[in-house]
């Protein structure tokens, strides 16, 4: 219960640090953005404040040529960044314009705004410029006119009303201290002197000679420039925007995989931890398995001697002269069973000891007729025909191991048939390195569902059968390398194969 109150805990302490990461990843990108729109706006006022620094510099005598402000405009308009350009009157009228303002100068009113549409944003910078449109005596290309009260510059006691020349110390600092715009008061700059002559003093500015007084006050009012107007693309904030979502994603996709593979290595650990310690305790029962086979192992030794007494008693009083018939017959029902014992004792003992192969080299059909011989009496009991098949080859075992691994089989198949069956003997080769031998006999054969069972100790079909001659045999099998198997023999019967024999190199 601790142990998985533990994993609970560390799980949720990497979920939680999971969502901790993706919720500073969120704000960060939401401040990057929110950054990268300021400085849009910024720069946008920037362009305004430069732009009316200029206007105001090279005013002559109160009027601009309209013309002339929006050529320079045109010359700032740059698609992509700078949409477009406008200076807005008092009472919301366009005085003068360049480029693309999409609509943008309907959806502002009294008070400073920022629009954003999809690819957009228009800025309207609320800054009195002091620059006002007026008409000429043709009327046909009406300048931009200063406000008195706009030029009257707080120093100049002597000369009320006189404006500092462009390069006073003021004016040249609010310039250079914006940067990136040195191109843009660059393009103003040459766009309105190039048709003017140098300056020659401080102009005076104010109501032009030829305007009476109320005249002069309505333009004011329907000209003056009350505000830019400025609409910026969009692309560099989408651009950065996207930028950064992407190292958001990555950063976030990273930790993703931290976390699982984390989560994934403590789980591993666990089940490290889990198999170590099933280990040690498979280790601890192996050891007291082989203690106890080796307990056993011993104990069945050691019970062959007094089953040797009982059967030399026995047979000692069956032998007796003046022995009654029915103590004779219990002295031979005390040898069958005795001999029974042993048998079973020896193969329990054959199947404990430790298989140390020392292969040599043997002729594998020799081997079989000398183990088809000592099998002579029980042959020629049940009346079996042996049936020696195939081509001789020679290969690398152990000989006493092969041998009482073709003992059992061949006990096997004589148990399995009925009197006056046959069993036939195959070898040969599989290839130029491998080859085989086959017991095949002509009994009832063996289910296909028993098949793997019969190599099981103690497990056994037959009623004289102790369950262990087959466990011995795939332990030789298995010790040289070999593979046994169990087929079907048509038209009945059963076949033992023991394939992957190592032949022997030819001398």
């Amino acid at each position: 219960m601790e142990t998985n109150s533990r994993h609970k805990l560390i799980y949720g302490v990497l979920l939680f640090a999971w969502l901790l990461v993706i919720g500073w990843q969120t704000a960060e990108h939401f401040r990057v953005e929110r950054a990268a729109r300021a400085a849009l706006i910024e720069r946008a006022k920037d362009i305004s404040t430069t732009v009316g620094i200029v206007l105001r510099s090279q005013i002559r005598f109160g009027v601009i040529s309209r013309e002339r402000v929006e050529s320079a405009l045109t010359d700032l308009v740059k698609p992509g960044d700078l949409n477009g350009i406008a200076l807005l009157s008092a009472t919301g009228n366009v005085i003068a314009s360049a480029g693309s303002l999409a609509g943008s100068e309907a959806k502002f009113s009294e008070a400073p705004t920022i629009h954003w549409d999809a690819q957009t944003v228009a800025v309207m910078n609320l800054v009195d410029l002091g620059t006002n449109m007026t008409r000429e005596l043709d009327q046909t290309n009406p300048p931009i006119v200063l406000r008195r009260e706009e030029f009257f510059h707080p120093s100049d006691t002597n000369h009320p009303g006189e404006r500092p020349p462009p390069w006073h110390d003021r004016e040249e600092r609010s310039t250079n201290e914006i940067p990136g715009l040195t191109n843009v008061v660059a393009k103003i700059l040459t766009t309105l002197v190039s048709s003017n002559r140098p300056w020659s003093g401080r102009p005076h500015f104010g109501r032009p000679p030829w305007m009476r007084e109320a005249e002069y006050k309505d333009l004011l009012q329907k000209q003056g420039v009350h505000s830019f107007m400025i609409v910026m693309s969009t692309d560099a904030v989408t651009a950065a925007s996207g930028r950064d979502l992407w190292l958001r994603f990555i950063i976030v996709f990273l930790t993703t995989l931290a976390v699982v593979g984390t989560g994934f290595g403590w789980r591993n650990q666990k089940k490290t931890a889990e198999l170590q310690l099933r280990l040690v305790r498979a280790s601890e029962l192996t050891t007291h398995l082989r203690e106890m086979n080796l307990a056993a192992a011993g104990l069945a030794h050691e019970t062959r001697n007094p089953l040797n007494i009982i059967r030399g008693l026995a047979q000692m009083i069956s032998k007796q002269p003046d022995a009654a018939p029915e103590v004779r017959e219990r002295s031979r029902a005390i040898l069958d069973e005795t001999d029974k014992v042993t048998v079973q004792l020896n193969e329990f003992i054959n199947y404990s000891r430790p298989r140390e192969v020392r292969r040599t080299k043997l002729d594998l059909a020799a081997a079989v007729k000398e183990v088809t011989q000592a099998l002579g009496y029980d042959i020629e009991e049940k009346r079996v025909r042996i049936e020696i098949q195939g081509d001789p080859i020679s290969i690398e075992a152990d000989e006493q191991l092969l041998r009482q691994a073709l003992f059992n089989l061949l006990m096997n198949a004589i148990q399995a048939i009925d009197a006056g069956g046959t069993i036939q003997i195959v070898t040969g080769a599989q290839d130029a390195a491998e080859g085989f031998i086959e017991i095949r006999d002509d009994g009832p054969g063996v289910p296909p569902e028993r098949r793997q069972e019969i190599f099981k100790p103690y497990f056994t079909t037959q009623r004289q059968g102790t369950g262990l001659g087959l466990a011995v045999v795939q332990q030789i099998v298995l010790a040289h390398g070999w593979e046994i198997s169990c087929l079907a023999h048509e038209p009945n019967g059963a076949i033992f194969r023991i394939a992957h024999l190592k032949l022997a190199p030819k001398t």
